[in-house]
């Protein structure tokens, strides 16, 4: 493997992490988008750059994201 080939192993590794890591505090948040994933397109590139893909939910589980976001903001700004 060549030293781009791991740089670009690392860099997906990384993005993977980080998704990991928003699934599993959404969940703990009680939501789970079911299309969280990262995008292909973004990374089938010798440099790629992967963007983490939010995918689509229902309008209920939307309303229930904005709800936390809210809260987390309220909650930061009485801090």
């Amino acid at each position: 493997m060549t030293t781009e080939h791991r740089a670009a192993a690392d860099t997906i590794r990384d993005a993977e992490e980080v998704r990991d890591a928003l699934a599993s505090a959404l969940e703990r948040a009680g939501l789970g988008l079911p299309s969280l994933r990262l995008d292909p397109n973004t990374y089938a590139d010798a440099n790629p750059r992967p963007l983490i893909e939010l995918g689509r939910c229902s309008p209920p589980l939307a309303r229930e994201l904005a709800a936390v976001i809210e809260k987390g903001i309220e909650r930061g700004a009485a801090q």
